[in-house]
């Protein structure tokens, strides 16, 4: 006689379920959906921070700094007033966006520059100036 074994997975019961749910588990997925998409880099002199925000308003946006903490706070609203009657589908997401970063020691917060063009924010935050180094000329 034989005897069939089968092995109990849970993690393929969880993979199921999840897949009858998408986007509720995914925590990128969720998070994608709230806070704006961000690339930062260094040119040397200033840190570049650029945020995808379209549809967001001028307006609607702002930047605080607290601390060493730089928050980027946005609104995207509805674009019109009529309720969710004779909507399809649903996939743009609107509401509050907020990101937070930490701002490095040599970040100059008084001379931090923001623009915001066609839905992207950037902002560029220049680095102090070296103020333990100073070059002396000579006569």
């Amino acid at each position: 006689m034989k005897y069939a074994v089968n092995l109990w997975e849970p993690t393929k019961v969880f993979r199921n379920f999840a897949s009858a749910f998408p986007g509720v588990f995914d925590s990128d997925a969720a998070e994608a959906s709230r806070s704006p998409k961000v690339d930062i880099f260094d040119d040397g002199n200033s840190f570049i921070l650029s945020a995808e925000l379209p549809g967001v308003s001028r307006e609607d946006l702002n930047i605080d700094i607290k601390d060493n903490r730089l928050t980027v706070k946005a609104e995207k609203k509805l674009e019109n007033s009529t309720k969710k009657d004779g909507y399809l589908r649903v996939e743009r997401s609107y509401g509050v966006f907020e990101r937070t970063f930490f701002l490095d020691e040599n970040v100059d917060r008084e001379s931090i520059k923001a623009d915001y063009k066609n839905g992207v924010l950037r902002l560029t935050l220049p680095r102090k100036q070296d103020e333990t180094s100073k070059k002396i000329e000579v006569n």
